[in-house]
């Protein structure tokens, strides 16, 4: 009950200041609370970076913002070590990756080189910087956004690292009234900088494991494996899902679960977050004529029920 009322409260903090998306703002809030990483994909101007913000404010994390650039180096983000002549040593200095929320800003205009960087971080939640492996801090989330790929100057983030990333959402514009709303209101930037932190250090981690204790039965897994199946089949997706991303689709779906407040996943739960956790890894086959997350939607409706 306690659990309940936490995600509650974040959630209606959020909402204040991300105005007439509470969909979009669920889906961040499991994608955290399941311990994956979150990519934001929109046009400029829509509310990426606020909503970013407001996360890792609510949550109460620590957290480094990077702009991403053509001419960001990698070392620009993990850090690099710097020879001091008073300690006669080479010193490491940390970059802004060894924070508990990293904000990539605008990720996919950095060159190949640098997003590949961000694997190893993303992956293993550590880094490794001159042979010496370095553990980042717990927990450790990247919240990235993203121009769409026809913007000028994008280079579009490999499959690999794509595959990382537990969920992809858009915000979309905002309705008549959520827009009248931010006409009418103070900056929302403000406002998300001035959140208080609703959750004590331990706190994360302890809904975190309240998210693992959700129950999948059996059914609901033979469903899950039913989907999967639909992506590997050839008829929707040129590739399929592979082992990582069904076990990622898990994890979202008992986050939804606890955050609807049940202690078990129902097939309501994973049509919730399908498309957010799958559209982004999968490429609909040339003949669909529509996008991924429409043709995931198509999909869902051809799988029977369990």
């Amino acid at each position: 009950m306690q659990a309940q009322h936490k995600i509650k409260s974040l959630l209606e903090q959020l909402n204040t200041v991300i105005v007439g998306k509470n969909a979009r703002v669920q889906d961040c809030v499991a994608c955290l609370l399941a311990g994956g990483h979150l990519l934001i994909e929109d046009v400029p101007g829509v509310g990426k970076t606020t909503l970013a913000h407001a996360l890792s404010h609510t949550f109460g994390l620590q957290f480094a913002r990077v702009q991403f650039t053509a001419d960001l180096m990698p070392s620009d983000l993990i850090g690099l070590s710097v020879y001091e002549r008073g300690k006669e040593a080479f010193v490491f200095h940390p970059g802004p990756v060894f924070a508990q929320v990293l904000l990539a800003d605008e990720i996919n205009r950095a060159s190949p080189k640098t997003q590949s960087a961000l694997l190893e971080a993303m992956e293993e939640k550590q880094v490794t910087v001159e042979g010496e492996t370095r553990a980042l801090p717990q927990p450790f989330f990247v919240i990235a956004t993203q121009n769409p790929h026809d913007q000028l100057g994008t280079y579009a983030l490999p499959e690999s690292q794509l595959d990382r990333f537990l969920m992809r959402i858009s915000l979309g514009y905002p309705s008549r009234d959520a827009e009248r709303l931010l006409l009418a209101g103070g900056d929302r930037r403000d406002m998300a900088s001035a959140l208080p932190a609703l959750l004590a250090p331990g706190e994360l981690a302890a809904l975190q494991q309240k998210v693992l204790e959700v129950h999948a039965a059996d059914p609901l897994l033979n469903y899950i494996q039913d989907l999967i199946a639909a992506t590997r089949s050839g008829q929707w997706f040129v590739q399929g899902l592979s082992p990582r991303a069904a076990i990622a689709l898990v994890r979202a779906a008992k986050a939804q679960a606890l955050i609807c407040g049940r202690d078990y996943v129902a097939p309501d739960d994973v049509q919730a977050i399908l498309a957010q956790t799958i559209a982004h890894r999968l490429v609909p086959v040339g003949s669909a004529g529509r996008g991924a997350v429409a043709q995931v939607q198509a999909m869902v409706d051809a799988v029977a029920l369990p």
